[in-house]
């Protein structure tokens, strides 16, 4: 690995650790709304969310730009992320949290509501149910999303190239790395180099995330 090889995949990581954690309290907002909720157009609200998961990556980044261009509706209000990491961030974000909010959801849809309606009669506030049984019950669902998040932050593509370019040293995560490499007739060592690391950390974050959903399932079943 060379150093700007390296430069690469701490920016990947970087993108990667600020659109999980930007990420990941909408997501369980949402996800909560969509476990708990009961409201007119809860179904639409659903499908906005799931969206990015069935369009492709590129119309997900020209949305992007049209909202975040100078005469777009966020660009007017002086956010300027084009061309640079933080949108590549926003656009892993978007398209991570399809994903976080389903493993969310799904924790939260486990949760025993028992067990908060007893801890209600036994004079527990909401805030404190939801601290002390929902939220830690519903923990390794939210971290299980969590890490899906990440893996799909790492490699995201289409919405990034889309929406920010792809700029060595700014916006050039591993996949667009991997993409640059692959039109460079000497790039087939970047390229196996790059995709191998990808292929690692993806894996380990779909490890861990699988365990997390065991443990959830193994504690529901011991009442834990």
């Amino acid at each position: 690995m060379t150093a700007d090889e390296w430069s690469i995949v701490a920016l990947s990581l970087k993108v990667g650790l600020v659109a999980t954690g930007a990420t990941l309290p909408i997501a369980f907002a949402l996800a909560w709304l969509l476990a708990r909720g009961r409201f007119r157009g809860k179904i639409l609200l659903e499908a906005i969310v799931y969206l990015p998961l069935v369009v492709p990556p590129v119309v997900t980044g020209w949305l992007l730009l049209l909202a975040f261009a100078p005469a777009g509706p966020l660009g007017r209000l002086g956010i300027d992320v084009l061309f640079k990491w933080s949108g590549a961030a926003i656009a892993a974000g978007v398209m991570a949290l399809p994903l976080m909010v389903r493993a969310i959801r799904l924790s939260i849809e486990a949760v025993d509501r028992r067990l908060e309606n007893v801890a209600r009669t036994l004079g527990a506030g909401r805030w404190r149910t939801f601290r002390t049984i929902t939220l830690p019950l519903s923990l390794p669902g939210v971290l299980a999303g969590a890490v899906l998040g990440f893996a799909r932050s790492l490699g995201e593509f289409g919405a990034t190239i889309t929406f920010v370019s792809n700029v060595p040293g700014e916006t050039q995560t591993l996949p667009l790395a991997i993409y640059a490499a692959l039109q460079r007739p000497d790039g087939d060592a970047i390229v196996l180099r790059l995709s191998a690391l990808s292929v690692g950390v993806a894996l380990v974050a779909l490890i861990a995330s699988e365990l997390l959903a065991r443990r959830m399932r193994v504690g529901q079943v011991h009442g834990v």
